[in-house]
This record gives structure tokens, sequence and C-alpha cells, in this order.
């Protein structure tokens, strides 16, 4: 037997016999490994050894930190870290300015699974898994009470360290990873980034398709968002690289049956007979990729002047390293070099973590934040340092980059707001009208809870009287009595076959029904596809639902996953006949978080 004193380099695990199956006729021979470099002591002269470009030293800001993650920067300079074993978030304070935390770390909250925080209007938000606190930051630095804004975020399984950012439109972004390596999520809002306002009271999907983006931030100059994701495990050492993509409302990134630059992932099946080819089409492909395994994290831009002109405008990112591969990968800080907006290169920048020859390591990089000086904080989840990166070179004549602009994010979230119902809009003229009904309401009655997201949130039936020479329909439904989106979209479905006059109660919240066979569904306000019931605020006036049907001349060639406007657009000369019935819906009892 092999004693548990030798140090094997690594624990290859290998595939050649095994195959990936999907039923389709895939048979993918795949060779992987399993190689954990183990923790050595951080000790000075290990420090001493790590590598970044001339003139940029490495020191360490804090020691002994313990399980240190994600980093956040007040504006008069004090340090919050959050640590997801201790469950709390510690305060470190450099008043003297020499570099260095003046003295032990203070710990000012505490919650299980504490993760991502961000620093808003004298004010600190944290994330654990499901929730989201605020507190006011108080002026010795310590933090007032928590006060919960969310309670509901997805269940978390394989990737639960949620973050958070607040983009230049001023709302606050929530990463919310995927449950699992590879598979078709019963929660729409896994494996996405969140758009919620900063009280909590409002949210929707902004971008899916993402099997874990940690880091994410906004480009100074054109204010795009982009974010770095986490590729697929067990494909080999060089696949799935990671994913750099600049992420936009409504866009979907693949995961988890496409990936990369369009590759298709072998194992997965997507739902409602969509073929991986469909996906494909559907999928935004990844903008840069970076070595497969190097576990991208926290990502930021550099937007101060302490460092030279030549790094304004590009980002930052930690590598937390690799587990799945045979020889290790990341464990380094990378630079993200930018022109004209747009990404050139990923490259090492901070390195030298990795020591023993790549089979031991002192450090996994994932908290990275600028410091009031100028220079990079980097924390260090496994010896629990924080390391600072500085410019000691020659003075420079760079300047800090503006705040980034708002207009790209508010052009996407205003787009189809404040616009008429689909029956009202031009794209929908018909001379025709068309008779709805319902078992489950009558127009103008109230629909039961059962219909809502307070409760079942199942589609109610639907009827309608069938109308010569259409050749399909489609339904859309939507809220006028929304706030601040208005309509609120609720619901897209369209290729409903001529020969269907009715829809059941409860339809599959799919991108495609096989029944009925092949009628595809669109992307709601909300961000997810198929319908979503009404979920207005407790206490309002019972909000008015539109669910209108129209007859169209022909069957849509148009991608599931479209919103209203694109749906429109399509139906747009084609509509024979249209009709609507109103139910109409109130809360009065808040549920409880």
């Amino acid at each position: 037997m092999m004693s548990k004193n030798i140090a094997w380099p690594m624990l290859l695990l290998l595939a050649a016999g095994a195959y990936a199956q999907q039923g389709d006729g895939t048979r993918v021979a795949i060779g992987t490994a399993v190689f954990k470099p183990a923790k050595v002591a951080a000790t000075p002269e290990r420090m001493a050894a790590l590598r970044a470009p001339a003139g940029f030293s490495v020191t360490p800001f804090a020691t002994g930190l313990g399980n240190a993650r994600i980093v956040a920067v007040a504006p008069n300079g004090n340090v919050y870290v959050s640590r997801r074993d201790e469950g709390d978030v510690i305060l470190l304070k450099d008043a003297d300015s020499d570099g260095k935390a003046d003295g032990p770390p203070q710990t000012v909250a505490s919650r299980a699974g504490a993760h991502g925080i961000a620093i808003k209007d004298n004010k600190l938000y944290l994330v654990t898994v499901k929730e989201v606190f605020v507190a006011d930051i108080l002026i010795d630095g310590r933090l007032g009470a928590l006060k919960m804004i969310i309670g509901d975020l997805p269940d978390a399984g394989q990737h639960a360290n949620r973050t958070l950012a607040f983009g230049p439109d001023g709302m606050l972004y929530i990463t919310a990873g995927s449950t699992c390596n590879a598979c078709n999520e019963s929660n729409p809002e896994n494996a996405t980034v969140l758009r919620a306002s900063p009280d909590g009271k409002h949210r929707a999907i902004f971008a899916s398709g993402l099997r874990n983006t940690i880091g994410i931030d906004w480009h100074p100059k054109t204010g795009e968002l982009w974010g770095l994701d986490h590729g697929i495990d067990f494909l080999g050492d060089e696949q799935q690289e990671e994913e750099l993509n600049k992420l936009e409302l409504g866009k979907q990134y693949g995961w988890p049956h496409i990936y990369g630059k369009g590759d298709i992932y072998p194992q997965s099946t997507p739902p409602g007979q969509i073929t991986k080819e469909q996906w494909q089409v559907r999928s935004t492909p990844m903008v840069l990729g970076y070595t497969a395994h190097a576990a991208p994290m926290q990502l930021l831009f550099y937007r101060q002047g302490a460092f030279p002109a030549e790094y304004a405008g590009d980002a930052f990112a930690t590598m937390r390293g690799s587990w799945n591969r045979s020889t290790a990968s990341g464990y380094e800080i990378v630079r993200i070099r930018f022109e004209a907006g747009q990404p050139k290169s990923i490259e090492p920048f901070v390195t030298g973590f990795l020591t023993d020859g790549g089979n031991t390591h002192i450090a996994r990089p994932v908290g990275l934040a600028v410091a009031k000086d100028g220079s990079l904080l980097m924390a260090d989840d496994a010896n629990g340092v924080i390391y600072r990166i500085a410019w000691t070179g020659a003075s420079t004549a760079a300047k800090p980059e503006q705040p980034a602009p708002a207009s790209t994010m508010l052009a996407m979230a205003n787009k189809g707001n404040g616009v008429p119902l689909a029956q009202d809009r031009a794209e929908t003229q018909a001379k025709g009208r068309l008779a709805v009904s319902s078992t489950a309401f009558r127009d103008g009655g109230m629909l039961e809870q059962k219909y809502s997201e307070y409760a079942d949130g199942v589609s109610p039936p639907l009827a309608w009287k069938p109308v010569d020479g259409a050749r399909s329909y489609a339904i859309i439904m939507e809220d006028p009595d929304s706030s601040p989106v208005k309509p609120f979209v609720h619901w897209l479905a369209w290729n409903i076959p001529a020969e269907v006059s009715a829809l059941p109660e409860g339809l599959q919240e799919q991108p495609r029904l096989t029944e009925p066979e092949g009628v595809l569904q669109g992307r709601t306000t909300r961000g997810s596809i198929g319908y979503y019931g009404p979920r207005p605020p407790a206490g309002d006036p019972a909000h008015r639902y539109h669910f209108q049907v129209f007859a169209l001349d022909t069957k849509l060639d148009l991608q599931f996953g479209a919103d209203r406007d694109q749906l429109l657009q399509a139906m747009k000369g084609h509509v024979l006949a249209k009709g609507v019935i109103v139910g109409k819906y109130g809360q009065k009892v808040k549920p409880p978080k």
C-alpha cells in the first residue's frame, strides 16, 4: 500500500474505457484528472518569490485571516472582507497608509454562508446563498443592523458563491451559479446574472446560460458588462476553457449544452426535444477563452491612476486554481487587455502562488479590489492572506477613469418599457375579432391564487374560437398596471397549431412544448421562459392581466426564447384576428421572505 507520507503529484483518473452517452448516438472518450496541489505555509521566503511585472511589488497587507473570500473597499479606505467558512464579514483599516493593516480584523457582520459584498451610498450589501442583506456603515466603520431585502434566491447546489455588484445604472447585480456541472435547471434563476432594485423589491434575470459567473464589472468607457464564467468539468485537461463573455440583457450563453465558441457538450439533452444545433443558434459564444479549469473569481476594471497609463481600461481577475487537470492551472492574477472597449488577450499578471514545481500552493486567489491608494488587494482563501500589489516604479501621468456611463445598461433595461399593450400595437393590426374564454375565470374577474407566483404559478386554461385560414396562434400576456416596467410581459407562446383551440391548465415552463407539439415560448420581463404568473406587490390594488390571443396566417420562423418585440415583429402583417380576456389579481398579505 502507498504510504500517506508519500506526496504524489496527482491522482489521475483515466477514462479511456468510459464514455459519455445521452442515447442519441453520442460516443465520446474522455481522459480526465483530479490533481489538487497541497497547501503549504505562506512563509516570508515563499511570498518574496511571487512574480509581477517590473515596477510592481507584492507584499502582505494582512495575514492569518482564515477563509478570506470577497473584498470591498469603502471610499474612506476601509477594507471589508467576507469569510465564507467563518460566516462573517471583517473590517481592516490602514489609517497610517503604510500598506499594511493596522491591527487584527474586527468582525462587523455574521451570517451563515456570507460571501458577496458590495458598497454603495455608505451602505454595505451582503449576499449569502439565498439572502441579500443591507446595513448602514457607521462612522467608525462598523455596521448597523443587517436588514434582509431578498430572502428567496434559488438554492445553490454545486455553486453556492453568490456575488454582488452595483452597475452604473444604480441597480444591484447578483450572480447565481448553477446547481450542477451540466444539467437542465428547474429554477430559471440558476446559472444566471440577476438584476435587482437596491431595495430588493424587483428583480429579473439579466443573462442566462452561465454555469458559474462570479466576477463581473462594467467597462469604464463603454459601460458594457463583462463576466468570467467557469467552464464545465470532466472534459479533459484543455476543455472547457474559462469564458470571458460580454453580458447583455436577454442573451443566453450556451450552458449546459453549448460551450466556448459553439462547441456541443456531449452528455446533456435540451428540454422539449430541442436539438443541440437549435440551442447552439440561440446561444452567444464567448469572446475570449483562458486556460481550462483555472477557476475565475473576482473581476474588476482598473479605473485609478496609480498604475502606468498602459493599464487604464484594462481588467484584472483572480484565478483560484484548478483541481480537474493533470497539471495545475490558475493560482494567479491575470490581466485582460482591452483596446477600444474590446478584449484582446488574457495573460498572467501576478504568479508564484504555485510552488515546488506546481505540486504545492501558498494561496488560492479569490477577492480582488482596488485600495484607496490605487493598489490592488487580493484575498487568499487558503492561508488567509490579503496581498497588496502596488506600483513602485517611476511616476505615471495616468488619470483616473470616470465612472462607467449608465446609458448602455439603461438602454437595454428601458427597451419595451412604456409601450402600448400588444393588442394596441401597429404590428398586430387585424380586421378580425377572436373570442377568448377560460373555464377558470370570467372576463374582468379575479384569478385564483394558484395561477399567481405567490402560490402554484400554473398557467390557467384558455380557449378561443377557431379562425378560418389560421395556420397558427400566438399568446401574449401583459400587465399594464405594473411598475417600474410597464407593461410587464408574463407569457409569450407562438406556433400553437391551427387545429388547437384550447390550452389546458399548467403548461410546461420550457422553451419548446411537446404537448401541444411544437409550441415555442419566449422570454418574460422576469427573464424566464414560459408562463410567469401574477406577482403584484402585496397591498397593491388588483392588477389586470391581459391574455391576448392572435390568429396568424403562418407559422413563425422565430427562435425559442425570443422577447415580445421580436415576436411582434415576426407577427407583423400576419395577424388575421385577435382577442383578449382579462383576469385580475391582488395580493393582500405579504408573504414571508
